[in-house]
């Protein structure tokens, strides 16, 4: 498989890139510590670029993502700092060598870059003068190569202008006997060896090799020798031919004539006329049992800027340049070693299938082989019957005369050689068991063989027996091997189903997550500590140090807060706020559970407090004397300290939508209020026709609709905070016939909340007119609603009052008998339990708003560092755009209640605060404890499995998931807590 480029492909890239001169650079990134992306922009019509260079092996644009290294190396930063913003003047290959010269600017500030693609490789920055700035791999064995010294471009090989015949005829002189005309060649023209393979298979060189005569000074032996053991060659199919001696006098015009359009191939490449070509080979897939289909993997296996002779008859991908055939390539490696490591598993499934079935048939043929013998040596017996009694009963004879068995085996010799038929039937003596071995053959086949035949069959006879009774013995032993074989078939072809039912289970196992594995997208956060909050924030934190430096120079946002506490580990945890409205209480105190958790506190099982600030308050700026280490920071401010969290993390799973399943889930995570959770928690009371009640009501009491709807008198409801049970207390005789029919709106409640239903139609018509203009869910009754008779049963079965609440509604009824609506208003904005706050006036700024506005006056400076840090991150292209609602975009796309109708592409571990993942589906608790984070992965994923309600599509997307995966973002070690976990098993 062809892995790096060779000198052809470095002359047709280099032409192609041409196309770049001109192109500024607008940032560069390192993929890994030998690759690097450059982007460019520039051209007409201000075009954008990405080029890509890899030490040792490639060069060319690419259309696709790849991954980047979290924080720039070395390298990256050297290059950042030089070629940042200037212009690439040229892209030359250096005389005929594996180097290409990229130049950056013009005049004193001009930089080269040398990418070398022989050997181990390597990348050069120099200055104008070509003195050496940066060296990815320096050395100083051989020549010495290091920074400091000027850069031997005079070292390229050069190109060879003309080759003459004398120089074809003397190279050939001086190659080593035996040695094929390919690596000839290949020293003279240094054009890669698929140019060279393409114009020996045109002109029908391709088998032929340097002859052993080619030097005159060899000895006679040396020619015996080369007539009669020819060397073999080795083509491209990995067949071997038979060599064929290079004559000069017939082949040496070919040889020339394939050297000239091996120049002609490279001037074409020059001149940028080629194509791109991708070479392949097809792999068979096992085949589908439900199509009877052959299915075909094509594997990539080279790239070429030209479609040679030696490929033309193979699979092949066409492409318009060559830099997009090797951007193809080398983009889709990784699916190819998924499709190959597919393939291999389905291979070994066939197998072990195949392996089941070979078994199977050796056990039914070697029991088919029993009976035949049995039946065999039963029918010798029969045919041979006087000549068995006569030997049974001679050795019976000698036992009785209690001849000792040393003497019956001299016995039986002596009649052997004296010619007694009965005494040459006779083979072998086992007198420990009562047997005797006879040689029998059919008589009336062999006459005249006297059981010498190669068709005689040993036949081993009992001497309690007679020749009969042995002859019966064989075919009892025959009758049972055929019942041991029909309950073989039996059971084989029960295991073979069996087999072949987890053979295809296997093989559309490993399709699925093949797949899966494929539309699997690394999202940018996942190489952080993160989480989705309940309401739907994106929470990040850093692993380490140097991640919490990260996080906050690079991904932190002006609106973002900073949540951290003050323990040993603590990680620097990012609320991304892209609204830039305020974070909801609910997301600060989850995301202070994180940094609480990824801290020394979980392992000792200390709880403290965690804060948040806003993003300018933090600084990389220490106070004069001061050094702030790696992930350290100085908080300026005040720091709003959170309640004290608790060490519970939860371990869930999210799913990836497909575009067409977002919109079910719109609004799953959001900031909700009281009211929002009264509605989630209030139970469903059934309404009737509102038309038919009017009517009843009319004839029952003669008096219009509207009237009676308002005769009632207060209501009381109370929502149970644990439960969200709902209780109704009534005032008055009329409670008998009050019917409640149906709440229409959110009620805004708490723990010791009362809501109040009014009893005038005025306050019923202001309350709709405050959620009119508040856009603010009220708990009010309908005005279109019914009121009619509801018997205390009705009220009974609605809700039942737990045991010693009764008093405690009785006092609560008789302390807000009186209270309206504005006095619990304004009682409930005291207490602050009233949800959100309403936006008041500002009429005089309060002390802690203008210490506040100070604190924001001194840190003006940091604010605006971070905003330019923030705008640089647009500018060097993160994997992020700081437009506001992206990350809601981003993030609305997965769920953690995924439906029936729900297209899943993939599933998504995630370890967060247990409060967070209270609507998600699948979730297990997660404390401090004892056990393994591995152990603890792999628990979880068996239990997700086993649930009930996993159904089977997300039963595949959990086998794609990988225990690493799922482990490396728990705190510790932790103790598992979940309903169904003690029907997890270990097997």
């Amino acid at each position: 498989m062809k892995t790096r480029f060779n000198t052809y492909d470095i002359v047709c890239g280099v032409a192609e890139l041409q196309r770049l001169v001109g192109f500024r650079v607008n940032q560069i990134y390192d993929i890994d510590n030998k690759t690097y992306l450059l982007r460019l922009h520039g051209g007409k019509e201000n075009e954008k670029a990405t080029l890509l260079i890899e030490s040792g092996v490639r060069f060319h644009t690419t259309d696709f993502e790849w991954p980047k290294n979290a924080a720039p190396g070395g390298f990256s930063m050297k290059m950042r700092k030089h070629l940042k913003n200037k212009r690439i003047e040229y892209i030359r290959q250096l005389g005929n060598d594996r180097i290409v010269d990229f130049q950056f600017g013009r005049g004193d500030v001009a930089n080269h870059l040398f990418l070398e693609l022989y050997d181990r490789g390597n990348i050069v920055l120099t200055d104008v003068d070509l003195k050496t700035m940066y060296i990815l791999r320096p050395h100083t064995e051989g020549d010495r190569f290091a920074v400091h010294e000027k850069y031997p471009i005079d070292r390229a090989k050069k190109d060879i202008d003309d080759i003459s015949l004398d120089t074809v005829q003397k190279l050939i002189d001086n190659a080593a006997p035996g040695e094929s005309l390919k690596r000839v060649l290949m020293s003279l023209l240094d054009c890669g060896p698929a140019v060279i393979d393409h114009v020996l298979l045109t002109h029908e060189l391709n088998h032929h090799v340097v002859s052993y005569t080619a030097k005159p000074a060899k000895t006679a032996q040396m020619l015996e020798h080369t007539k009669t053991k020819q060397p073999k060659l080795r083509i491209n199919s990995g067949t071997a031919v038979e060599a064929k001696p290079f004559d000069a006098k017939t082949d040496l015009t070919n040889l020339l004539q394939a050297i000239k359009e091996s120049r002609d191939i490279i001037k074409m490449g020059h001149e940028g006329k080629t194509k791109g070509y991708i070479i392949q080979v097809r792999e068979e897939k096992p085949m589908n049992t439900e199509t009877k289909d052959a299915e075909y993997f094509y594997r990539n296996i080279e790239f070429h800027p030209y479609l040679f002779a030696q490929h033309q008859t193979q699979p092949h991908a066409v492409f318009n340049s060559f830099m997009a055939a090797v951007d193809e390539f080398f983009s889709a490696q990784e699916f190819q070693k998924i499709d190959l490591k597919t393939l291999q598993q389905e291979r070994d499934a066939l197998k072990k299938l195949s392996n089941v079935k070979k078994d199977h048939a050796k056990r039914l043929e070697l029991l088919n082989k029993i009976q035949d013998m049995d039946t065999k040596k039963a029918e010798l017996i029969q045919c041979n019957q006087i000549l068995v009694d006569k030997a049974i009963l001679a050795v019976q004879s000698a036992i009785a005369n209690q001849i000792s068995w040393t003497d019956i085996h001299e016995l039986v010799k002596e009649a052997q050689v004296n010619g007694d038929e009965v005494a040459k039937c006779i083979k072998q003596l086992d007198l420990k068991k009562n047997h005797i071995s006879l040689s029998l053959c059919d008589p009336y086949k062999n006459d005249n063989d006297n059981g010498n035949s190669e068709n005689s069959v040993i036949v081993d006879v009992d001497l309690a027996l007679s020749a009969w009774a042995n002859a019966r013995q064989y075919y009892d032993q025959k009758r049972f091997a055929a019942k041991k074989e029909q309950k073989t078939v039996d059971a084989s072809q029960k295991a073979l189903k069996s087999a072949e039912r987890k053979t295809q289970q296997t093989l559309k196992e490993v399709r699925i997550i093949s797949t899966i594995t494929k539309a699997r997208k690394v999202f940018w956060f996942e190489k952080f500590y993160w989480f989705i909050s309940s309401e739907n924030y994106l929470i990040i934190g850093g692993r380490d140090a140097q991640q919490n430096e990260l996080i906050v120079k690079r991904y932190m946002r002006p609106n973002d807060i900073y949540v951290h506490a003050e323990i040993q580990g603590a990680s620097s945890i990012i609320i991304r706020n892209p609204s830039g409205e305020k974070v909801p209480p609910k997301t600060l105190l989850e995301a202070g559970t994180m940094a609480i958790s990824y801290s020394v506190g979980w392992d000792a099982k200390v709880v403290t407090n965690a804060y948040w600030v806003q993003s300018n308050q933090v600084s990389k700026n220490a106070p004069t004397g001061e050094y702030l280490g790696t992930g350290s920071f100085m908080i300026r401010g005040k720091k709003n300290f959170l309640p004290p969290c608790h060490l519970v993390m939860g371990l869930s799973l999210l799913f990836k939508l497909e575009d067409s399943s977002v919109h079910r889930h719109i609004g799953e995570r959001k900031v909700r209020s009281v009211e929002d959770e009264f509605e989630l928690n209030i139970p469903e009371i059934k309404t009737r026709d509102l038309r038919n009640e009017a009517k009843q009501i009319q004839n029952n009491n003669g008096k219009t609709f509207e009237s009676n709807i308002f005769a009632y008198p207060n209501t009381e409801i109370k929502i149970e905070h644990d439960t969200g049970r709902l209780f109704v207390n009534k005032e008055s005789s009329f409670a008998e016939n009050i019917h409640l029919e149906k709440i229409t709106e959110n009620c805004n409640t708490d723990e010791s909340t009362l809501i109040s239903a009014g009893t005038t139609r005025k306050k019923q018509q202001t309350n709709a007119k405050k959620c009119k203009e508040e856009k603010k869910p009220q708990c009010t009754l309908n005005t279109q609603t019914t009121l009619s008779s509801l018997n205390e049963t009705d009220l009974k079965s609605t809700s039942k009052i737990k045991r010693g609440q009764k008093g405690k509604l009785k006092k609560i009824k008789s302390k807000y008998r009186d209270q309206d609506d504005e006095e619990r208003e304004l009682r409930m904005m005291i207490l602050k339990s009233s949800g959100k706050e309403k936006p008041q006036p500002q009429v005089n700024e309060s002390k802690d708003n203008k210490e506040l506005e100070n604190n924001k006056q001194l840190d003006q400076a940091e604010l605006t560092n971070t905003t330019s840090n923030c705008k640089n991150n647009v500018e060097l292209g993160e994997n992020y755009d700081i437009s506001a609602g992206y990350d809601v975009e981003m993030i609305d796309t997965l769920t953690g209640q995924p439906l029936e109708d729900d297209e899943l592409l993939f599933a998504i571990p995630v370890v967060a605060p247990y409060q967070s993942l209270q609507q998600y589906k699948f979730k297990l608790k997660l404390i401090p404890g004892t056990g393994k984070r591995g152990r603890a992965a792999k628990v979880a994923l068996a239990l997700f499995s086993k649930d009930k309600s996993c159904n089977s599509r997300e039963a595949d997307l959990l086998k794609s998931i990988k225990e690493e995966a799922l482990a490396r973002n728990i705190p510790g070690k932790v103790k598992l807590s979940a309903p169904q976990q003690h029907t997890f098993r270990k097997h």
